[in-house]
């Protein structure tokens, strides 16, 4: 079982968003950052019926419902690590990243908007 993601140092998570806030984020601000919100989106929607992708950084699985074991889970949601950084942010909401494409959600459950954003 692949271990747990955990939040990052409040002082790093302001650095880097910092940085993406001003468009010089660097590959190493956007993986901590998805890490990060993504540890967050496991405390705050326990669980294991949807698997949240943010490729190549991390993915986990989370709401509560149908335990997803094997295979390619029957409930994904997928992004790039810009878009979930602003969905987690809430700089941009989840309805428009869906209307927009930057977001692919297939199955039950993959609506995430009571949960974003994160903070």
């Amino acid at each position: 079982m692949a271990a747990r993601l955990r939040p990052a140092d409040p002082l790093a998570v302001a650095d880097a968003t910092g940085r993406v806030s001003a468009g010089t984020a660097e590959r190493a601000d956007l993986k901590l950052l998805v890490k990060h919100y993504l540890a967050l989106l496991e405390d705050k929607a326990p669980g294991a019926s949807v698997e949240v992708r943010v490729p190549p950084y991390a993915a986990v699985q989370v709401v509560p419902g149908v335990r997803h074991t094997r295979g390619t889970p029957p409930a994904v949601v997928e992004t790039d690590a810009e878009t979930w950084i602003a969905l987690a942010t809430g700089s941009m909401a989840w309805v428009d990243a869906l209307t927009d494409a930057k977001v692919i959600a297939s199955g039950e459950r993959t609506d995430l908007s009571p949960y974003l954003p994160l903070g």
